[in-house]
């Protein structure tokens, strides 16, 4: 059984940062590739950061240049650094990771900035 937890949202102020975790526990091996989602109220999810099993990286326009995703050396966490926070990147942040073949969602974390 694969759990992943999210942490990290909060409440900033426009041009701070935050640091959100996703965290899998279970039987694993570690995450193979991951991904993270946003979701803004009335908006459909769109994907922020991509992080694949071979290391590669890509990140939506909105974001390149401000936010980093990565993961630890144990593969077993996954981070999304996101820096010169804006109003608009106001969403519920949902980490997707691949695990042995699966995809596995995190529960989402609340990210408010205010202007």
């Amino acid at each position: 059984q694969v759990q992943l937890v999210e942490s990290g949202g909060g409440l900033v102020q426009a041009g701070g940062s935050l640091r959100l975790s996703c965290a899998a526990s279970g039987s694993i091996s570690g995450i193979d590739g991951a991904a993270w989602y946003r979701q803004a109220p009335g908006k459909q999810r769109e994907l922020v950061a991509i992080n694949t099993s071979g290391g590669s990286t890509n990140y939506a326009d909105s974001v390149k240049g401000r936010f980093t995703i990565s993961r630890d050396m144990s593969k077993t966490t996954v981070y999304l650094q996101m820096n010169s926070l804006k109003p608009e990147d106001t969403a519920v942040y949902y980490c997707d990771t691949w695990i042995a073949g699966y995809h596995y969602w995190g529960q989402g974390t609340q990210v408010a900035v205010s202007s």
